[in-house]
C-alpha cells in the first residue's frame, strides 16, 4: 500500500479484529492482511501499547501442547473502538470527497 498507516489506524484495526472474538497474534495479523500488508513484528508493539492503555487484556491457553496467548478487548477498549469507528466514518467521507473523481457533465478533463 502506498499510503502510510498511522498508529491510531493500527490500533483501530486490532481492536476491531479482537472485538469479534478472543484471538491470538498470528490470526490478528492474517485478518488485517486481508485489508493491508502487516507483519507480525509490526503487530506486537501495537498489542503491547493496547494492553498498556488497558484497551486489551490477555490470557494464555494451551493449544497442541503449547501455550498460546489470546487477546480480548476490555470495556475501555470497546469504548475506544466506538470512537475510532465514528472518527473513521467522518475521515473516510472527507477523503472520498477530496480524492474521488468529479462527476463529469459532458466535460472531459
Amino acid at each position: 500500500m502506498v499510503f502510510p498507516v498511522s498508529a491510531a489506524l493500527l490500533d483501530a484495526l486490532v481492536l476491531s479484529v479482537v472485538s469479534k472474538e478472543d484471538t491470538y497474534g498470528y490470526k490478528i495479523t492474517q485478518e488485517i492482511r486481508e485489508a493491508m500488508e502487516m507483519s507480525e513484528s509490526t503487530l506486537y508493539p501495537v498489542l503491547r501499547r493496547l494492553m498498556k492503555n488497558e484497551l486489551l487484556s490477555s490470557y494464555d491457553q494451551e493449544y497442541l501442547g503449547r501455550n498460546r496467548r489470546y487477546y480480548q478487548i476490555t470495556e475501555k477498549g470497546k469504548e475506544q473502538l466506538k470512537i475510532y469507528r465514528e472518527e473513521w466514518l467522518i475521515y473516510k467521507e472527507k477523503i472520498n470527497t477530496l480524492i474521488s473523481e468529479p462527476m463529469n457533465k459532458g466535460v472531459n478533463l
